[in-house]
């Protein structure tokens, strides 16, 4: 009888963990895009997402359960949105121990002066670094296809009405590679600057700027993504 009782059906797979930190973002729409990150996340089948919206203070047991962080947060440089410094060596601590982080579109804008984030980071939006045309419709280049992230994707693919973020102000080469690009074509910024104070300067007609990148932080893996300006945009082909 032992012998023709039915096996016992597999344990069900591990999901990763995750974790997105929002509660804030400068002129972006934090409130439509974060429900919308943690669905693409949860219908692949392979992740179990919380949100937290107020991260300050954060401490080693906020972060303890999960094996990934997203950022969907920028505080603007504005000293009542910064962590504080518990927080902030909670976030180095959990990546440089080998956990991953997704910085997301505008979140690289954060935490101007914190030299750590920008080496998390990769690359970021800082005065006088960091510009766009108006949104347009522009083809992704990837040129890593071995990488895991952007394998099986096609070489070229298209992204609807998004910013083409450009002129960021990146760290010393090596730290990051980049995965995929798209042209900026200069022409388009006659139209709209993004700061008509002081346009940033623009050399030629135009250039390939990063648009998917990762680098390593002590142990851990950080993605970060210029694209998925607003709620349209977090829902094409080209950004799921």
């Amino acid at each position: 009888a032992f012998a023709q009782a039915p096996a016992a059906a597999p344990a069900a797979a591990r999901k990763v963990q995750v974790l997105i930190i929002s509660g804030q973002q400068v002129a972006h729409n934090w409130k439509g895009t974060t429900p919308l990150l943690r669905k693409a996340l949860e219908d692949t089948g392979k992740f179990e997402v919380r949100v937290t919206e107020e991260f300050r203070g954060g401490g080693p047991e906020t972060l303890a359960p999960y094996d990934l962080v997203v950022l969907n947060y920028s505080g603007g440089n504005r000293p009542e949105m910064r962590w504080g410094a518990r927080a902030d060596a909670v976030l180095l601590d959990f990546v440089s121990a080998g956990k991953g982080i997704v910085v997301y579109h505008f979140s690289m804008q954060s935490f101007e002066g914190w030299a750590e984030y920008e080496k998390i980071s990769g690359a970021n939006w800082r005065p006088n670094f960091g510009h766009h045309s108006a949104p347009h419709d522009f083809t992704i280049d990837v040129k890593d296809p071995q990488h895991p992230i952007t394998k099986g994707l096609k070489l070229k693919f298209d992204q609807q009405k998004d910013e083409l973020y450009a002129n960021l102000k990146w760290q010393p080469a090596g730290p990051y590679k980049i995965l995929a690009t798209a042209y900026d074509d200069h022409a388009l910024y006659a139209a709209s600057r993004t700061d008509a104070r002081a346009p940033q300067p623009l050399v030629g007609a135009g250039a390939d700027e990063p648009m998917l990148w990762v680098s390593d932080y002590g142990k851990g893996r950080v993605f970060t993504t210029a694209l998925g300006h607003d709620v349209d945009q977090v829902q094409t082909p080209a950004f799921g």
